[in-house]
């Protein structure tokens, strides 16, 4: 599972973060996949690293994906954090 913030303007990723990362891989210990509390990590993550590069508001697209699980979990936990959709 992975998140990134986009500058469609620039066409270039500002921030991103996923369950593949080192840190986060051996952190969440996933071996079937991604879960609700994995989404909520990344949620936390991509919130504090917006948030450390003065990004405090964002545009939300779920990709297609409904809204619900995962998505949900993801978004709600970077909204927690302090990141604005």
């Amino acid at each position: 599972m992975y998140a990134q913030v986009i500058d469609d303007t620039k066409g270039c990723i500002l921030v991103f973060a996923s369950t593949i990362h080192k840190s986060l891989r051996d952190e969440l210990n996933l071996t079937a996949g991604p879960t609700l509390d994995a989404a909520k990590k990344i949620g936390e993550e991509i919130a504090k690293s917006c948030l450390a590069k003065g990004i405090l508001k964002v545009a939300f697209d779920r990709g297609g994906f409904v809204y619900h699980g995962r998505i949900k979990a993801l978004t709600d936990s970077a909204r927690e954090h302090g990141l604005d959709f």
